[in-house]
């Protein structure tokens, strides 16, 4: 049976040798509790131990940058991580994105969101008016939907911060914003339309039923996995195949059977598909957005700073530009 580890604290220390691994260890981005994880993912982690024959452990962190951290310190071999923490992961941690989750419905991407209750009467235009009478649900830092992608559409883009904007302004995940923002605790939040319309829908229906979408982002990323970049490649070759085949090769019944546990996974999946580190060329795109907005719209910044502020963090996105061409994938948010 799969174990649980809970991330209170990474000592400092050499990371296992790949050779020496017995067992993998697989970090959860902390979208919901970790018993709603635990619960969510039980079913899966099982079949996948079963499949490579060694134990494997689910790791959970308070923050989706303990699972970054756990994996930089050899703490954990492959996770479920979305993309801007996936590019922490790639940048600090050695990780290397292999395959991509794909929602129900067959679709590779999902849109930020800002949600209020149903019976709020709130609108787009009130959070942008940034009185401070509202109060407000923010995503974790490292998380694209809950945090990133709200911060230059809704934010950037409207020349203001969110820390001046809000009588109160919380931290947490996208399952806690939700029944903040369903009970009265927060007037609104931001969330994923994956989380809303896929597992909370399921599992806490009078929750959904009090929501209401204000505002939807462009099209982002589907949430990437990812695995050491270290680990021995006949171990990779053995997880890359559990994934791209679960849910789609065997008899009938055991298709069947798979499709059921991944529908019951994370928001609810289909089969996985291929992906690699170009996935996050959009989220490296969108971020480096975000700050040029805040440079021009930070007023402690001389015109001196700005300027070379803004020229250092061009070269960056022409780097970026010139290796999107490259490598022939090209983004859309702008």
């Amino acid at each position: 049976m799969w174990a649980v580890a809970a991330a209170l604290c990474l000592p400092a220390g050499r990371p296992a040798a790949a050779a020496d691994i017995a067992a993998l260890s697989f970090g959860l981005i902390s979208t919901e509790s970790a018993q709603g994880l635990k619960e969510s993912f039980g079913p899966f982690l099982a079949d996948m131990e079963r499949a490579l024959g060694l134990p494997v452990t689910a790791f959970f962190a308070s923050d989706y940058a303990g699972v970054v951290e756990a994996m930089r310190f050899g703490k954990v071999d492959v996770a479920w991580l979305d993309n801007t923490s996936a590019m922490e992961a790639v940048d600090r941690a050695g990780g290397e994105v292999f395959a991509r989750t794909v929602d129900l419905a067959g679709r590779t991407t999902d849109h930020a969101v800002l949600i209020v209750r149903k019976d709020s009467g709130l609108t787009l235009a009130d959070v942008v008016r940034c009185d401070g009478s509202l109060t407000f649900g923010n995503g974790d830092p490292n998380s694209t939907a809950g945090n990133l992608a709200p911060a230059y559409f809704v934010f950037a883009m409207h020349r203001i911060d969110p820390a001046t904007c809000f009588r109160r302004m919380t931290l947490t995940n996208h399952e806690a914003n939700a029944l903040s923002v369903a009970y009265g605790r927060v007037d609104v939040a931001t969330g994923s339309e994956w989380v809303l319309t896929g597992r909370l829908a399921r599992a806490r229906p009078e929750v959904a039923e009090r929501l209401e979408v204000i505002w939807s982002s462009p099209p982002i990323p589907s949430d990437p996995i990812l695995w050491r970049s270290d680990l021995p490649r006949a171990m990779k070759d053995r997880i890359f195949a559990f994934f791209l085949q679960y849910g789609r090769f065997g008899d009938l019944d055991r298709v069947r059977r798979e499709r059921e546990v991944l529908a019951e996974t994370g928001s609810g999946w289909a089969p996985f598909q291929v992906s690699d580190d170009r996935q996050l060329i959009l989220v490296r795109r969108l971020r480096m957005l975000r700050d040029r907005r805040r440079i021009d719209n930070d007023p402690d910044l001389t015109l001196r700073d700005k300027i070379d502020r803004v020229t250092r963090l061009e070269l960056r996105m022409e780097d970026l530009e010139l290796w999107s061409e490259i490598t022939g994938f090209r983004g859309s948010a702008r």
